[in-house]
């Protein structure tokens, strides 16, 4: 078995180690996993940092799990197309968001969760319920503002199964992952 490497994307206003970052790093860390937290907090432009994304992802070896908070939830959303993770974990996504190019990404991925304060006051929860209900994805919905730092060990714990399975679908052999797909 190959080992997963976890791709973070951060928020807007936000930086590669942040509060969220730092706690589900070490859970990855803990499960085996390598981890990598891209540094965007030169551009505020969603396009370049899929981009950034996209270019990262093709020098891993191995497969991968994008996770993204708030614009970074949409980049790694977008970003899926392409990537083909294993696992997409959004926190926050900016979905539906004027200014984005994608106003509906299509996430490509095996396992997708979603989790989402209701007090956001950033990124409207109906964008969100809307884009997981599309999308079939495991949704939370939490008691907290869009950083959903109310929630962050409550948050580590549901990551810690999110990866757990998706470690699990990456152990499948090749004709069972096909099968689970569909």
């Amino acid at each position: 078995m190959q080992t997963i490497t976890v791709i973070f994307a951060h928020g807007r206003e936000s930086g590669p180690w942040g509060t969220k970052i730092r706690a589900l790093a070490q859970a990855a860390e803990r499960l085996g996993c390598r981890v990598v937290s891209r540094d965007d907090s030169d551009s505020h432009d969603p396009e370049l940092r899929v981009a950034r994304l996209i270019d990262e992802s093709r020098t891993v070896n191995g497969p991968v799990i994008l996770v993204g908070s708030s614009m970074g939830g949409y980049v790694a959303a977008v970003a899926s197309q392409v990537v083909r993770p294993v696992g997409l974990f959004l926190m926050a996504p900016a979905i539906g968001l004027p200014g984005y190019a994608v106003q509906g990404p299509k996430p490509v991925c095996r396992e997708l969760t979603v989790v989402h304060g209701w007090n956001d006051d950033i990124v409207p929860v109906d964008a969100v319920l809307d884009f997981a209900r599309t999308h079939q994805a495991m949704l939370h919905l939490v008691p907290a503002g869009h950083a959903l730092l109310e929630q962050v060990e409550w948050l580590t714990r549901i990551f810690e199964l999110f990866l757990t399975h998706c470690i699990q679908l990456d152990c499948r052999p090749a004709r069972e992952r096909l099968l689970a797909t569909f």
